[in-house]
């Protein structure tokens, strides 16, 4: 399974080049498309651990005024 982000910019929040630390720091990594970021779980994932995954997502992008949409497949 893999899980997808796209994330929209406001020019008065944090800078792409932060996301995108932020994002790595837990395991994304960028990618080419659709979407901005990937994220492996070299394997299946629980409903719970994507849910848990989301949140984290929005605990490490808060106060960077950023929308993010994200998609499991």
């Amino acid at each position: 399974m893999e899980t997808y982000v796209r994330v929209t910019f406001d020019s008065e929040g944090g800078a792409p080049s932060e996301v995108a630390d932020r994002l790595r720091s837990f395991g994304f990594q960028p990618t080419h498309g659709n979407y901005d970021f990937v994220f492996d779980w070299k394997g299946s994932a629980t409903r719970e651990q994507v849910t848990d995954l989301a949140d984290e997502v929005t605990r490490q992008l808060r106060g960077y005024r950023v929308r993010f949409e994200i998609e499991t497949v």
